[in-house]
């Protein structure tokens, strides 16, 4: 599926079901939030990591480039930018959720509120 402008992208189901059944691969997608660290602690979905937008540019090559990352923000608009500025910089499977965690918690998928317990949120490695 193709969002905005040609932006690779995935629906908030599609992507909770890709994360489910890759959960215990360590190649499997991963669920990256782009939004500001206050945004991800109201309201995430669950088994996504943060990574804010805010130091996308100093800290995306943290982002592991040999699995599916899926971008996800409030609405699907930061998170789009995020997803185009990776397939630019030569990531090569990346995708955009599409509604961001709106339409993730929407659709009554599992979300977590509060500080993120030791290590959840966290990028790999």
């Amino acid at each position: 599926m193709s969002g905005p402008a040609g932006i690779p992208s995935i629906s908030p189901r599609d992507a909770a079901a890709e994360v489910d059944a890759g959960r215990e691969d360590p190649k499997g997608p991963l669920l990256v939030d782009v939004r500001e660290r206050d945004e991800f602690v109201t309201e995430r979905a669950s088994g996504a990591v943060l990574a804010p937008i805010s130091e996308f540019a100093a800290r995306h090559g943290e982002l592991p480039r040999d699995r599916p990352l899926l971008m996800i923000c409030q609405s699907g608009s930061r998170s789009a930018s995020a997803t185009m500025f990776l397939l630019q910089g030569g990531w090569t499977d990346v995708r955009n959720v599409e509604g961001g965690t709106t339409a993730w918690a929407r659709a009554g998928l599992p979300t977590r509120h509060g500080e993120p317990e030791k290590g959840e949120g966290e990028l790999p490695g």
